[in-house]
């Protein structure tokens, strides 16, 4: 039982076909047949059901799947381990975001600034919803993820990097444009335009809906915020999307913001990863960077009261430290 093989089963496991196994590997469908087979007959069963459109695992697929998994983050942990050894310090790091704001802004800042320390890395980069990025997480085939919190899957850790508080956003030119809040029942009545399912953002609006017993409008389902915002400026619906994505279009006038009657809709984004994993020092160093940027942005775009509340904690802290010596 090989490596390549653990990652070819693995690989069809996941997709549930030989042919987008073999794209993910980067390798011909009969190359990634091949290895199946040559497991199979090692291990002397059948670890797959052959049907026309997809493969099904059988009982001993199943039990090999989670072996597979936890043998393959062993064997990368070692070879990340024994390249630090080695004096290699460069490291790999496979990022994936679920948010398009954190992608178009802050991301490339901090890899700028991550470049500084560690110039040889070998940096990635994807986009998915966060659903999908934990099971990405979790399959070996990234390190680390911008997602939404929570995350319910069993071994991920997660730290969080900022929150802030979904928002009604529409066109200036909306019939209601002038008010300061909208109600629950007045967003249901009209055609929403929301991100798409699996991602935590989404369920939230839904749960909310859910619990004050209404069913919207659905109009359209979006994979980018930046979608969802030009959308809503051409009149074609409204929009829900966390507060700090729309701060600049609010204030320039291209759309109006409000919010929502009786609702605390906190998103909360955090950066995933797979627990008691190799902590490696380019792992450190990004995650560190990444606190670092966005606990910078918190204080920036704190609104007076919240920076009034910091400013005073920061002084009763000096206060202490004084008193203390």
């Amino acid at each position: 039982m090989e490596i390549r093989q653990l990652r070819a089963f693995t690989a069809i496991a996941e997709t549930h076909t030989f042919t987008a196994a073999a794209q993910r590997m980067h390798v011909t469908q009969a190359a990634i047949s091949m290895q199946i087979r040559q497991l199979e007959r090692e291990t002397g069963i059948f670890l797959f059901i052959r049907t026309p459109r997809r493969v099904v695992l059988t009982e001993a697929g199943e039990k090999l799947l989670e072996r597979a998994q936890a043998i393959l983050r062993e064997h990368d942990a070692a070879l990340a381990e024994l390249t630090e050894l080695a004096g290699a310090a460069r490291g790999r790091v496979r990022v994936g975001s679920a948010s398009t704001m954190v992608s178009a802004d802050p991301l490339p800042q901090i890899l700028r600034e991550f470049r500084t320390h560690h110039p040889q890395a070998d940096v990635s980069v994807s986009s998915g919803t966060s659903e999908a990025l934990v099971k990405q997480l979790l399959s070996g085939d990234l390190d680390l993820a911008f997602v939404s919190l929570p995350v319910a899957a069993r071994n991920i850790e997660t730290v969080l990097l900022v929150s802030d508080q979904l928002v009604a956003i529409a066109s200036p030119h909306h019939r209601l444009a002038k008010q300061r809040v909208v109600s629950a029942f007045a967003l249901a009545g009209e055609k929403l335009i929301l991100g798409e399912r699996g991602g935590n953002t989404r369920r939230l609006i839904d749960e909310f809906f859910a619990e004050a017993g209404l069913k919207p409008t659905v109009a359209m389902e979006l994979s980018r915020q930046a979608a969802i915002k030009r959308m809503v400026e051409e009149e074609m619906g409204v929009g829900i999307v966390p507060l700090r994505a729309v701060r600049e279009e609010v204030a320039e006038g291209r759309l109006v913001r409000w919010w929502i009657e009786g609702a605390r809709i906190n998103w909360e984004l955090g950066l995933a990863r797979l627990s008691g994993g190799y902590n490696s020092p380019v792992f450190q160093t990004f995650i560190r960077l990444c606190r670092d940027h966005f606990a910078t942005e918190s204080e920036t775009t704190a609104t007076p009261t919240a920076k009034k509340k910091v400013t005073q904690k920061k002084r009763q802290a000096e206060t202490k430290k004084a008193v203390r010596k």
